[in-house]
């Protein structure tokens, strides 16, 4: 499986984005997809997870900011990303084959892991 992320760049606080990411091979459509984020400097982070049956979570950071969407063909996972913040600067990445547990932070350090990564797309936000 091969996950190619795309529409990263260079942007304003308040302004608007959408990242894609395009899974091509075999996906398992019962995987859960997920956007990770890491800053210079930090840990990576999840940032929203979809479920197979679309059930989307966010952390508190991004909420009511960021919407994680699937395309029709389910090989497409996108990430709305409004009213940007200089601190939502990060290489973001997307991910799939394992649990939404673990792209949200509630598995113990050390367990779980996503089978497959993109290599990520910048994200720059300027105040």
């Amino acid at each position: 499986v091969e996950l190619v992320e795309s529409g990263g760049g260079s942007f304003q606080s308040g302004g608007s984005l959408r990242l894609s990411c395009v899974a091509s091979g075999y996906t398992h459509s019962s995987s859960c997809m997920g956007w990770f984020r890491q800053a210079p400097g930090k840990e990576r982070e999840g940032v929203a997870a979809i479920e197979y049956d679309g059930r989307t979570e966010y952390i508190d950071s991004v909420k009511d900011r960021f919407t994680i969407s699937k395309g029709i063909a389910d090989n497409i996972l996108y990430l709305q990303m409004n009213h940007l913040k200089p601190e939502d600067t990060a290489m973001y990445y997307c991910a799939t084959g394992g649990p939404c547990d673990y792209v949200m932070g509630r598995l113990p350090a050390g367990v779980g892991d996503m089978d497959f990564w993109g290599k990520g797309t910048q994200v720059t936000v300027s105040s």
